[in-house]
């Protein structure tokens, strides 16, 4: 092959051609040879693609073969008019610049050719639409070759980003933050597949219910409802209870306030005389994040020597987990898990004792039912190590102790004794809420 080596070619003439080879021939430019055009260029077909103007159209404008426009409708609809006499392979392309087509639409105007075979101009009325049209024939006219819009384009997944009530940095990449009173999460950042939380809603227990002093017990008072999930992915590496949830919360888009409720101890049912009026035990109070309620437990029934003299006094009262039954009679207890949800959020109460012996049932607890007669202790708790070290909670009351729960634990109170006869509150419920940030 011979070779030949020059630093310009020229025409003969001024303003003359140069061809390269002949007709049938091939021009061979090789791998890692650049050609650079500073003239214009013919011949050569465009690649489906067009010249972005940098100048917003705000008004109506007639575009031009080979050119895309970014349309601000801001200020009003605006129509586009389309090359007239086009040819097949002409091109225009059309960008909502401000995403506001959907309230005043972008026309566009057919200028005597066909828009996808139909004599007639069409509207762009999709919000953060995109469209490219190429110039087919005279029977078909513009075609859409290419369409987008902004819902197209989707956001990376981001971390999230709160505040709200104690929060604490556990594990290096987690956060916790603790309720144990009403308050706000509030999501500032976060959106995706990473924002998405696990969560742990106890409610309040329910009251110990009162009795006759000297004499016979009420029931103990339920547990509150306790719900929980845990997704490792979600929340990283901790125990959670057996009553735990593989569904987190989420996802979630910021910015955004979430209301939490946390649910009040139930109040202790009172002691009286025989036959002079002692009262069942308080409800615990709901606990409420975003979708997952979790339900007070029952109040513990009252012994024979009720207030009104009527029977369901003295019955266990339904709840997240139930509420023992009183002394004195066979008396239903409160069922637990009411209402009903998946896993469970408590334990069914205790039954109290016949007549003879006078002594209530224990209330149920988030890990076991509460007992019955001679030993009606209130139903086992569940652990969490959520917020980092492992604390049981949701322990069912038990009868004749006359024991107040402690505070944000959601146990149930114990009923009266003989002496000195008072019964005890539940505990108040706690709203913890783990995710990742980093």
């Amino acid at each position: 092959m011979s070779e030949v080596k020059v630093n310009k070619i020229s025409p003969r003439t001024n303003c003359g051609t140069v061809q390269l080879g002949d007709s049938g021939d091939t021009i061979t430019i090789p791998a890692g040879a650049t050609i650079t055009n500073n003239g214009t260029q013919t011949g050569f077909g465009r690649t489906g693609t067009v010249d972005w103007q940098t100048t917003i159209k705000t008004g109506d404008f007639t575009a031009a073969n080979g050119e895309g426009y970014f349309v601000n409708t801001t200020s009003g609809a605006i129509t586009v008019t389309l090359p007239a006499s086009p040819s097949a392979g002409n091109i225009v392309s059309i960008k909502d610049y401000l995403n506001t087509a959907d309230t005043n639409s972008i026309t566009l105007g057919r200028n005597g050719s066909n828009i996808d075979g139909a004599a007639s101009d069409v509207e762009m009325t999709t919000e953060g639409i995109a469209v490219t049209i190429v110039y087919a024939d005279a029977t078909q006219g513009w075609v859409v070759v290419n369409s987008g819009q902004r819902s197209d384009l989707v956001t990376p997944p981001e971390y999230i980003t709160a505040t709200g009530g104690t929060i604490t940095t556990v594990c290096t990449n987690y956060k916790v933050h603790t309720f144990t009173g009403p308050g706000t999460f509030a999501i500032t950042a976060g959106s995706g597949s990473l924002a998405k939380l696990d969560y742990l809603v106890l409610a309040g227990g329910g009251g110990g219910g009162g009795g006759e002093s000297g004499y016979w017990t009420g029931g103990g008072g339920g547990a509150g409802g306790f719900r929980e999930s845990k997704t490792s992915a979600v929340s990283g590496c901790w125990s959670a209870s057996p009553l735990v949830s593989s569904t987190p919360l989420g996802p979630f888009s910021s910015p955004l306030s979430i209301p939490v409720s946390v649910g009040a101890a139930g109040s202790a049912g009172t002691t009286a005389s025989p036959g002079c009026g002692s009262t069942a035990g308080g409800q615990g109070g709901n606990s409420i994040f975003s979708t997952i309620t979790s339900t007070g437990g029952g109040g513990g029934g009252t012994a024979t020597g009720d207030a009104t003299g009527t029977k369901p006094a003295r019955f266990g009262n339904p709840g997240g987990s139930g509420g023992g039954s009183g002394g004195g009679g066979t008396n239903p207890i409160g069922n637990g898990n009411t209402p009903p949800v998946s896993p469970p959020q408590g334990n069914n109460g205790g039954q109290g004792s016949v007549p003879s012996a006078g002594r209530g049932g224990g209330g149920g607890g988030a890990g076991a039912v509460g007992g019955t007669y001679p030993c009606g202790s209130g139903g086992a708790g569940v652990a969490s190590s959520i917020s980092s070290s492992p604390v049981t909670r949701a322990v069912g009351g038990d009868q004749g102790d006359g024991g107040t729960a402690s505070a944000n634990t959601g146990s149930g109170g114990g009923s009266n004794t003989c002496s000195p006869n008072a019964s005890g509150a539940g505990g108040s419920g706690i709203v913890i809420i783990r995710y990742k940030f980093q």
